[in-house]
């Protein structure tokens, strides 16, 4: 077994020591010479009370300098704790605790100032252990009142946080009212008379602006995929100078408008469909569609025209590889083409704009007699009746040609919407039919 460790007897030590010292001054005062044995012995208990009382005072200063140091950062808590509540006091106004606050960084300050002097002048605390306490305990009370203080800033920013959200759902609430009391008013307003040219402008004018939006997500995606904007521009619309670099953007509206009129003048953009529909029933399925979000008709319907329509448009749209390029994937496409639209913000960008395109049509169609679309060809000499452009740089070229229709125009009996074009200075060639 292991033997327990002594501690070392210092007190008995000490007291060999003690006897030497007595036993040397005792011979000394009785003979007046210390023994010759004897003299190392003093000479080596003196070296060592030195030693012990260097180490002593080295201690002590060591010792007066952590209080000093404790003291230090223990003030310097106490005032950031003081700026904390003064800060606070601010907002809301509180002159007291604005007074309390200031007494208290400047009594912190002016103990900063006399721990100056005392350190400059080598004055140490008499009773450092004590004050090692203390500064301990002063600090542990400052960082205490500065969360506290934390704590309350959090929770009034918590407070307006929730005032906040409060008045914009109240605000949300008010503006959805004001929009289906709008809503209703135009809904009457088309019920009243569904025969009018002025509702068929409007919502061709929401029908280009939902197009302009799925173009825009168009080729932002583009970019994110890393595609070279300019050569699909010039792929769509070859050898077309335009005025600024962004005008590009123009040649895949052209492409979108394209593929999304066609057939516009056959009744629900098929020949398979019958002609002798009334207008009655084309105004029924505007009305039947508008109020109703396009992906939720087309779960409800999958077999619809509108979903077919849908489907059919997204499929010759969305080219195979541009997906890939988009996606990584042809997941999208397989579920349009199993008759289901993932809930993607490209996807929602196409149904918006697809139930924009078909919502004109059955007004078109609605109508006596009914809206007939028409565009222009490439090279045609610029005419204000029957086109407008979508550059304003554009028509300062004398005689502008059209270097390609973007969004087509309309006819309603004698009335001409006019088709937007894009003039290029490229065109210079005879008009075309």
């Amino acid at each position: 077994m292991m033997e327990t460790v002594k501690p070392l007897d210092v007190a008995s030590g000490k007291g060999k020591l003690r006897r030497a010292f007595v036993k040397v001054i005792n011979v000394k005062k009785l003979t007046g010479v210390v023994p010759e044995g004897d003299k190392d012995l003093v000479k080596n208990a003196a070296n060592l009370s030195e030693s012990f009382d260097k180490l002593e005072e080295e201690y002590e200063k060591r010792l007066a300098m952590e209080a000093l140091l404790a003291k230090l950062f223990a003030t310097v808590s106490s005032i950031k704790s003081g700026y904390a509540q003064l800060q606070y006091a601010q907002s809301p106004y509180d002159p007291a605790g604005i007074q309390r606050a200031d007494g208290l960084v400047v009594s912190e300050l002016k103990t900063l100032s006399e721990m100056k002097q005392s350190f400059l002048k080598k004055e140490f605390d008499s009773n450092p252990d004590r004050t090692l306490v203390v500064a301990e305990i002063q600090e542990l009370r400052s960082l205490l009142k500065t969360y506290e203080i934390t704590g309350k800033k959090m929770e009034c920013q918590l407070k307006l946080k929730d005032s906040e959200i409060l008045f914009l759902k109240e605000k949300l609430q008010e503006l959805m009212s004001q929009n289906k009391l709008m809503e209703k008013r135009l809904n009457q307003s088309v019920t009243l008379d569904h025969n009018s040219q002025t509702h068929f402008v409007t919502y061709l004018h929401h029908t280009v602006k939902s197009i302009r939006g799925f173009v825009k997500t168009m080729v932002q995606q583009m970019r994110f995929s890393g595609w070279d904007v300019d050569t699909a521009a010039d792929a769509i619309q070859p050898g077309v100078l335009y005025h600024k670099r962004d005008h590009a953007c123009f040649a895949f509206e052209h492409f979108v408008c394209k593929v999304m009129f066609e057939a516009f003048h056959l009744p629900y953009f098929s020949t398979e469909s019958s002609s002798s529909k009334s207008r009655d029933m084309f105004f029924e399925r505007f009305t039947e569609l508008r109020s109703v979000k396009a992906r939720e008709y087309i779960a409800s319907r999958p077999k619809s025209r509108f979903s077919r329509f849908c489907r059919g448009k997204y499929l010759q749209l969305v080219h195979p590889k541009m997906e890939v390029a988009f996606f990584g994937h042809s997941h999208v496409r397989n579920q349009v083409s199993a008759g289901e639209f993932p809930d993607t913000s490209f996807c929602a960008a196409f149904l918006e704009m697809a139930k924009r395109v078909w919502l004109l049509h059955c007004l078109a169609f609605s109508l006596e007699p009914e809206a007939s679309i028409f565009g222009v060809s490439e090279g045609c000499r610029f005419s204000e009746v029957y086109m407008k452009s979508v550059s304003e740089e554009c028509l300062s070229e004398s005689e502008p040609r059209v270097a390609f229709t973007v969004v087509p125009g309309f006819r309603i009996g004698k009335t001409s919407i006019q088709c937007e074009v894009y003039l290029s200075p490229s065109k210079s060639t005879p008009d075309s039919g």
